[in-house]
């Protein structure tokens, strides 16, 4: 990768940038939209052109108050079953001011599993205007030396209802290459909603 300088040495002495600085680009990949769908599985893009890939989801409206769920696969989603140990933590705030507050999530923890790894363990809101949005990165998932690290955000309406903000982080216990991603509600159907895939430049 090319090196682009700026032209002073001094920082307050700079007047001008390069016309490109490269490195930070989202470079979409895929989209799914979901309508009434089980699953939404990535197969394919998820390779070694990237060291981080970004999920970002838009308005999952659930069918069923259930959590929103993924998990990854080292066979180009034959299986999704790679062992995953996580933790995680949310703050919320009722729309009647009536309860707030910050908490670990031990709910919402797993432990070398090979569950589903929930990105909110709060139950959310049906109703026609309420959705859940945030992303999700995964880090170098073709590496064969290292276990695979993501995080994820997503801000959601609960059944409170709440504004509920959830935190999750953790590891693909694998030095196998993740090379496809699945994602799904703890039961019932994703009623609408879309995913886009991106890798990072």
């Amino acid at each position: 990768m090319a090196l682009n300088f700026c032209n002073n040495n001094s920082l307050s002495a700079i007047t001008s940038i390069p016309a490109a600085i490269s490195g930070g680009a989202l470079n979409l990949i895929s989209t799914q939209t979901a309508s009434d769908s089980s699953t939404l599985s990535f197969t394919s893009g998820i390779d070694s052109t990237y060291k981080e890939y970004v999920f970002k989801f838009i308005n999952i409206h659930p069918g069923s108050g259930q959590y929103f769920q993924f998990q990854g696969s080292t066979d180009g989603g034959s299986n999704y079953n790679t062992t995953i140990t996580s933790t995680a933590f949310d703050a919320y705030q009722f729309e009647n001011n009536g309860a707030q507050a910050l908490r670990y999530g031990s709910s919402g923890d797993l432990a070398e599993s090979t569950s589903f790894k929930s990105l909110y363990y709060v139950t959310p809101n049906t109703d026609n205007d309420a959705s859940a949005s945030g992303f999700l990165h995964l880090f170098d998932p073709s590496n064969t030396t290292f276990v695979k690290q993501f995080f994820s955000t997503m801000s959601i309406m609960t059944d409170n209802p709440a504004a509920d903000n959830y935190f999750t982080g953790g590891k693909f216990n694998t030095t196998s290459a993740i090379n496809a991603v699945q994602f799904k509600l703890a039961s019932g159907n994703i009623g609408s909603g879309v995913i886009k895939l991106y890798g990072v430049s």
